[in-house]
């Protein structure tokens, strides 16, 4: 079934206020000498840039681009319909004006490719960070289960052996021609002092060691 068609009291305000401000703005581009097609071509242009920005705005939020075209649109909009409520002479437009009107198509179009290919401002309450899943309870671990002692055989400390014997030194070996000699001085000490010769006299009159001093006064004994 289809439905019924009622008319909104809006809808309806906003289409008079529309073709109104249309017919204001179509009035005053003619006047500023923009004559056939071209003085209909300036309300399109004036409410699609009206349009395209408010729409920037319901979309992609409050930007200072969508605010700024927003606002040149409705203040041309508005210019508009304030010049031709008899506060202009439309027959002697000011040369102001009409630079301003033939501007208009210039900048509107910058205005439109502006807000159709400029990059959206990145929100950050339109894109929430993901949730980060809370971190599972880790398992239980369980205690080792403890041993038996386990009984360890000690092997017996080896006693410490007694302190071995140190060989005796070997009695120095004399050569024959030493003993010649020190004979010789012990029958001089004899013939001069008339006693045997001592290890110390010997040793000091060879200048050999004890040891040997001794060995040498044992073989002349």
């Amino acid at each position: 079934m289809p439905r019924s068609i009622r008319p909104d009291a809006v809808l309806v305000q906003a289409v008079i206020a529309g073709a109104l401000s249309f017919a204001h703005l179509h009035d005053l581009a003619e006047a500023a000498g923009q004559s056939g097609w071209k003085a209909w071509a300036y309300p399109v242009s004036v409410d699609l840039l009206l349009v395209a920005a408010w729409r920037r705005l319901r979309t992609d939020g409050p930007s200072r681009l969508a605010w700024s075209w927003f606002l040149i649109a409705l203040v041309a909009s508005l210019g508009a319909n304030v010049a031709t409520a008899g506060l202009l002479d439309l027959t002697q437009v000011p040369a102001w004006l009409r630079i301003l009107v033939a501007a208009w198509p210039a900048l509107a179009f910058m205005g439109g490719t502006l807000l159709a290919h400029s990059p959206a401002p990145d929100h950050p309450e339109k894109h929430p960070a993901p949730a980060v899943p809370a971190p599972a309870d880790p398992a239980p671990t369980r205690a080792p289960e403890p041993t038996p002692p386990v009984a360890l055989e000690r092997e017996p400390l080896p006693t410490a052996d007694p302190t071995p014997a140190l060989p005796e030194p070997a009695a120095p070996v004399v050569p024959p021609a030493l003993i010649d000699h020190a004979r010789k001085v012990a029958t001089d000490h004899r013939a001069r002092t008339g006693a045997d010769i001592d290890t110390a006299t010997l040793r000091a009159r060879l200048g050999i060691p004890e040891p040997l001093a001794c060995q040498i006064v044992a073989q002349l004994a």
